[in-house]
């Protein structure tokens, strides 16, 4: 995979949509931070125009637009959300957003149905010069605990593309702004923290790089009361 220089990044991110998916990107940032006030902690990395995955906890539908949101503009254009394509497909109005103006990649979830492999579309992405936003557990987290076990994809995903930076971003708050069964946000500060990227090491297997993945990740979740 070429490095993209940073003239033609720019290129790309000044024509990647048009008026209007720029129009409703803008206003979805504006509302996200309207209600929940997030802030992007860049803690031990820094905005790269390179192509990196971003693996986060999974609390809420929103958790991707509040990492878009903090992200500078031009890195925002050429980020990626991974989603199902079962929630993003139902109708025009999330396909709309979901393909022009997040250009999320879209995951069929069922094995039965899938007609393409996740890794494939995932990694052709990267080679494109997108980031992606990925969550490994691979569903929302509805339970007491941090994190649920990662799945295999983000290893799959380490290995297809070793070269590739994996950051480790926590966001905090989310799943109290939108809990599960509202429609309506309750406004409340949001933070999204991103910590040291990490790849895959050589002959590292996939449960040793699954606990480090996950343990990168929990390393950022402020600490909690009760927990001292």
């Amino acid at each position: 995979m070429r490095p993209v220089d940073e003239k033609t990044f720019l290129v790309r991110a000044l024509t990647m949509a048009g008026p209007i998916e720029a129009l409703a990107a803008m206003a979805v940032t504006g509302f996200a931070r309207l209600v929940t006030g997030v802030r992007g902690n860049w803690r031990d990395c820094a905005p790269d125009p390179r192509p990196r995955v971003y693996f986060a906890n999974h609390n809420s539908h929103g958790d991707f637009v509040l990492i878009w949101t903090v992200l500078p503009p031009a890195l925002r254009r050429l980020t990626r959300p991974v989603a199902g394509a079962d929630y993003w497909t139902v109708s025009r109005t999330r396909r709309f957003f979901g393909e022009r103006v997040f250009r999320a990649v879209l995951i069929e979830r069922n094995p039965a149905t899938r007609e393409a492999d996740p890794i494939a579309l995932m990694a052709s992405s990267l080679d494109a010069g997108s980031s992606l936003i990925l969550f490994p557990e691979g569903t929302r987290n509805m339970s007491d605990e941090p994190l649920l076990p990662f799945k295999t994809g983000l290893y799959h995903l380490a290995n297809a593309r070793p070269q590739v930076e994996l950051v480790p971003v926590w966001i905090e708050n989310l799943n109290r702004v939108m809990p599960k069964g509202e429609f309506v946000p309750i406004p409340l500060l949001c933070t999204v923290t991103f910590g040291a990227s990490l790849q895959v090491r050589d002959g590292e297997d996939k449960a040793a790089f699954l606990d480090r993945a996950r343990a990168a990740l929990l390393a950022l979740a402020p600490e909690r009361e009760g927990s001292r």
